[in-house]
């Protein structure tokens, strides 16, 4: 049973794994795990970054925005995953369903631009070291930042507009886990054609248009680490590089396998494993791959650890 008390006509069924009711409790106990480990480890790097003075740089400044980004949208999808998954009802109300699709894809749009414009500033910091503090200002990297935000949420409202207006004909049993667009187009009953194209094009301008821009930017930023004589100088700065397209990496290849194709050529499998890994997987490794890897972040985390240093916070 799918859904265990009376539910509203207007209530999305998500099946999500109910055809593998073996698979639940343990993915619920995955997804919980996954999901403290995000909170705690998007609110430490938001922490540090805004406390710590050593971190006050415009490269800490997007990472925190990239942090409060993920942490957004794990919370606007998986709580509502671990419901369905320890209970025996498997609905969201048709408020909530738009809700979480607004939000979650206005999320992943504002994440697709503030990717490129870290990328930017990776290239400021290496390629224009003498003008970076000018280029990349606190004014500038505050309008950049609002600006991303503001882009982002401005797609949803259009993309989720078009979606949640195509006909359904009482269709709402969604074999999916959350509210995204594809899954809610294969609950249309009229011709989708043009919503797809429509949604592609955006699609693709926010897909597409941002990590083209990011290849052709760290193309400059290779020639400029090739004249490094420095072999440290020369790591120094590939290493500082290395985290972002890692995230770049995991972020757009999810992304892009899951808009830039017709909805109607959505495989409800692999629909589903890619939803896991850029809803979940990806939010919970960012902030430990940018830890991991980065002294600065590592030392500020160790120092937070210290009464002095909420002492001097004060």
């Amino acid at each position: 049973m799918w859904v265990s008390n009376q539910s509203s006509l207007d209530d999305f069924i998500l099946l999500g794994f109910s055809d593998r009711s073996w698979l639940e409790t343990p993915l619920f106990v995955i997804f919980l795990v996954a999901y403290i480990s995000a909170l705690f480890g998007n609110i430490s790097v938001i922490l540090v970054s805004r406390l710590d003075p050593q971190l006050d740089s415009p490269m800490y400044f997007f990472v925190s925005n990239l942090s409060l980004l993920d942490l957004c949208f794990t919370t606007s999808t998986v709580p509502q995953m671990l419901v369905n998954l320890w209970g025996p009802e498997k609905t969201i109300s048709y408020g909530g369903c738009v809700a979480q699709l607004y939000i979650s894809l206005a999320l992943g749009s504002t994440e697709c631009i503030l990717l490129a414009i870290m990328a930017f500033d990776r290239y400021a910091a290496i390629c224009k070291p003498l003008h970076y503090p000018i280029i990349m200002n606190q004014r500038r990297c505050i309008h950049m930042a609002t600006g991303t935000w503001i882009s982002g949420f401005a797609n949803s409202l259009v993309q989720s507009t078009l979606t949640v207006l195509t006909p359904r004909c009482g269709q709402r049993v969604m074999d999916h886990f959350f509210c995204e667009v594809p899954a809610l187009l294969k609950l249309a009953c009229t011709d989708t054609h043009v919503n797809e194209a429509e949604l592609n094009v955006l699609g693709a301008l926010l897909l597409l248009v941002p990590l083209s821009l990011i290849l052709g930017i760290y193309v400059f930023i290779a020639r400029a680490v090739m004249r490094i004589r420095s072999a440290e100088s020369r790591w120094k700065a590939f290493n500082t590089c290395a985290s972002h397209l890692l995230v770049v990496s995991l972020f757009y290849f999810t992304a892009i396998t899951m808009y830039v194709q017709p909805p109607s050529s959505y495989s409800r499998d692999r629909g589903k494993i890619m939803a896991l890994f850029y809803g979940i997987v990806t939010p919970t490794l960012n902030p430990f791959i940018y830890t991991l890897r980065n002294k600065d972040v590592k030392a500020a985390l160790r120092r937070a650890l210290t009464k002095e240093f909420w002492v001097r916070t004060r």
